[in-house]
Order: structure tokens, then sequence, then C-alpha cells
């Protein structure tokens, strides 16, 4: 009885194990799979700029006396100031970096860009700004809650909401996470100036 299992049952189980072993290593994909670990409640899309808290008492004002080989774009009445790959504002005879406002439009985007795909749709992220391809034109857009970018522009501020830790920059509010092992900064919110 004992040489008949040991016969018959062996060889079956070897099968039994290849058989389903096969399959499983052909299913194996080529594309990659990103994993996103987030460890804090999301914050809806508009926050209401009075539920903000900035660490420090003021902001960063990144700002220089002049700016050499500047070319002007106007938008809606304000001049914007574009050299070194950031857009500067003229006061008191200073230069203050910031970020083009939403629906601000130029023909051709600074060359550090970065291109995201997120749902379907190509932004082009610049030092914090978002932009998307619009009739020939870049257009300055609030990025998609969800979308992911590796690194935060240098000026940003963290910020407190419900007391969670935010990273904010341009209004644009950001959670630190772990895109497959590295850190990245994903899109929970926008702050709602108004």
């Amino acid at each position: 009885m004992k040489t008949r299992i040991k016969t018959y049952l062996l060889p079956l189980t070897f099968l039994v194990a290849f058989a389903f072993q096969a399959p499983a290593q052909t299913k194996r994909s080529s594309s990659k799979k990103t994993t996103v670990i987030s460890t804090k409640k999301p914050v809806s899309k508009k926050i209401p700029s009075s539920k903000v808290t900035y660490k420090k008492q003021t902001k960063k004002v990144v700002s220089v006396r002049s700016v050499p080989n500047k070319k002007v774009v106007q938008y809606k009445g304000q001049n914007y100031y574009y050299a070194n790959n950031r857009f500067y504002t003229q006061s008191r005879g200073r230069y203050i970096v910031i970020a083009p406002k939403v629906g601000f439009r130029i023909q051709t985007i600074p060359s550090n860009y970065k291109r995201i795909r997120f749902n379907n749709r190509d932004y082009y992220a610049v030092n914090g700004t978002f932009y998307i391809y619009v009739n020939n034109e870049y257009e300055v857009v609030e990025p998609e809650i969800g979308t992911i970018v590796s690194e935060l522009p240098e000026d940003y501020e963290k910020v407190t909401i419900d007391n969670q830790t935010y990273y904010e920059y341009a209004n644009i509010l950001y959670e630190k996470v772990q895109v497959d092992g590295t850190r990245a900064y994903e899109v929970v919110g926008i702050i709602d100036m108004e």
C-alpha cells in the first residue's frame, strides 16, 4: 500500500505543483506598478485660507535688485519679468519671485519643466507651477488632486490644517508620500484665498 501511494501520489503532487507554478510565472507583466503610501487623512480640494496656519509667521519672499536678460510678459495688465527659469514682479525697486496666476498663458515654458501624466492629462510642472498645452500656448492651471511630483520648489512653506502638516507653494497643498519607496509629494488641496 505504501509503495502504491509513493508510486502514484508523489509524481501527481509534483505534476500539480508544476502545473500551478508555470502559469503564475507567465502572467508577469512588464508594466510598472506604482504604490503610493499616505498616512494622513485627505483634505478637500478647496481649503479656506482661514484654516491654514503657516509654521513661520512671515512667508518667504525671494527678491533681487536686478534681473539681467529679462523678458517682459504682460498678463491682465500686470507685467511679469522672466529670467533664469523664473517669473518676477517688480515692487519698490526690487524683483520678487512669483508664481504666475491660473489662466496665465505663454508661448514657451521654461526649459526646466517636468512632464507629469495624470488622469490622461499632460501637465508641465515648473517650479511649482502647473501648465497644460492649449491652442499652441501653455496655460497655468490648478493641478488635480492626486497629482504627484518628485520634488517641491525650494521656497515652499510648511503649513498646518487641523493639526496635520502639509507643504504649500503657490496656494497648492502637498502631502509627503512614498512612491515605490521614494519620497514624493501629492497634491491634496488648493488654498482658497477669497
